[in-house]
C-alpha cells in the first residue's frame, strides 16, 4: 500500500468490497490551493476540471450523457455492445481496472463479457469522488458476488500507484476522458499508465474523434442548458471547499472549438465587472466584463493518432474499433516489454 492511503476493512467485511482512500476531501482541498492560486492569476484564467465531479456535478454529467446532442456515450456503448467479448478474448484479462469509474452500462458490458467468459476475478474502480466510488463498489459487489471488488479513491496525478496488483488486469479509460489532457500532459499520463501495467497487461482507451465542428459544439453547449449548469457548478464547488464567493449567475457558459489544437474549450464568461474573494487562499480575483476563465479542454483525435500515442507510451496496439458513424474509437493495447520509447 502507498504511504498515506488507508484501507476500509469495515466496508470489505460488511458489504463484500474494500475501499482504499488515498486522498480525501481535506487532502484535495490542501492540494487545490496552489493549483487554483496559479490558475486564477494566469492569462487566461484557468480552473482544474477535476472540480466538476462533486455529487451534483456527477449527477449533471449523468444527465448530459443522456442528451441527444451528446453522442459520445451512445457511440462508445455501441462499440462495447459489439466488441466487448472480443476485447475480453484479446486481453486475456481477469480483472477490470476502470480509471474515472462510474458503474454505467458501458462498464457493465465489460464486466458481463468477463463473467460470460468465466474469466471475471476482480473489479477495481478508481475515482476522485469518494461517495460515487463507494456506490460503484457496492453495486459491483452485489452484481458480481464471485468477484473481488477493491475501490480506490484517488487522483490521476498522484495516486495511480495505489491501484492494487491483481492477476491479468485490463485497465480501461473510457468516455473520452483522455481528451482532457493537453499533448504533453497526455504523453506523461499515458506513460504513467504504461508504468502501472505489467508487461503483457492490457489498456483500453476511449477517444472522441475529429468531426464537424457544429456537432462538436452542440455536444458541449446543449439547448437545454444542462451543460451550462454542469459548467457553473464548478464555481459552487470552489465556494464550498475554499470559502469563495463566486456568484454562478454572473457567469455565462461558453463552448468554442480550436481548429488548430483540435479541441473543445469550455469557458465561464463574466457578465460584468466583479471581484471574487477566496478566503482560504486570502486571494481577491478581479474579472473584467466579458473576461472568461477556462474550465476544460476536450481534445479530439484521428484514429491513427491514438495508436501512435499509445505506441510512444510503451504499448503495442492490438485492435481498434469505431462506431458505425465513425464518431468514437476504442483502442486495445498491450503493455510492451521494456521501457517506453
Amino acid at each position: 500500500m502507498v504511504p498515506g492511503s488507508r484501507p476500509d476493512p469495515a466496508a470489505a467485511s460488511a458489504s463484500g468490497y474494500e475501499v482504499t482512500v488515498c486522498t480525501d476531501e481535506a487532502a484535495q482541498d490542501r492540494a487545490l490551493t496552489a493549483e487554483l492560486a496559479a490558475g486564477l492569476q494566469s492569462v487566461p484564467k484557468d480552473l482544474p476540471p477535476k472540480l466538476f465531479y462533486d455529487d451534483e456535478g456527477s449527477r449533471l454529467f449523468g444527465e448530459i450523457t443522456r442528451l441527444e446532442e451528446y453522442y459520445l456515450t451512445r457511440s462508445e456503448h455501441e462499440i462495447l455492445t459489439r466488441a466487448a467479448p472480443e476485447i475480453v478474448a484479446l486481453s486475456g484479462a481477469g480483472t477490470l481496472v476502470e480509471l474515472g469509474s462510474g458503474l454505467s452500462q458501458k462498464t457493465r458490458l465489460l464486466l458481463d463479457a468477463l463473467a460470460a467468459a468465466e474469466a471475471l476475478e476482480g473489479f477495481v474502480p478508481f475515482d476522485v469522488n469518494e461517495s460515487a466510488l463507494r456506490a460503484t463498489a457496492s453495486a459491483a459487489a452485489a452484481a458480481y458476488p464471485g468477484a473481488s471488488v477493491h475501490g480506490v479513491v484517488g487522483e490521476f496525478g498522484s495516486d495511480l500507484p495505489s491501484i492494487p496488483r491483481a492477476p491479468r488486469r485490463l485497465v480501461a479509460l473510457l468516455g473520452g476522458t483522455i481528451g482532457n489532457f493537453s499533448g504533453p500532459e497526455r504523453q506523461k499520463f499515458l506513460a504513467e499508465i504504461a508504468g502501472l501495467c505489467e508487461p503483457g497487461e492490457t489498456f483500453l482507451l476511449g477517444a472522441d474523434l475529429v468531426k464537424d465542428r457544429d456537432r462538436l459544439l452542440a455536444a458541449y453547449d446543449d439547448p437545454h442548458g444542462v451543460t451550462a449548469a454542469f459548467n457553473r457548478n464548478i464555481l459552487r464547488v470552489i465556494n464550498r471547499r475554499l470559502e469563495a464567493d463566486f456568484d454562478p449567475k454572473k457567469f455565462a457558459h461558453v463552448a468554442t472549438y480550436d481548429d488548430e489544437m483540435q479541441w473543445i474549450e469550455m469557458w465561464l464568461r463574466s457578465e460584468e465587472a466583479q471581484e471574487v474573494y477566496l478566503r482560504r487562499l486570502a486571494l481577491s480575483v478581479s474579472f473584467a466584463p466579458g473576461e472568461a476563465v477556462r474550465t476544460e479542454i476536450s481534445a479530439k483525435f484521428h484514429p491513427a493518432q491514438v495508436s501512435d500515442e499509445l505506441t510512444a507510451a510503451g504499448f503495442s496496439v492490438l485492435a481498434q474499433w469505431l462506431d458505425g458513424a465513425g464518431d468514437f474509437s476504442l483502442t486495445l493495447a498491450r503493455r510492451a516489454d521494456g521501457s517506453p520509447s
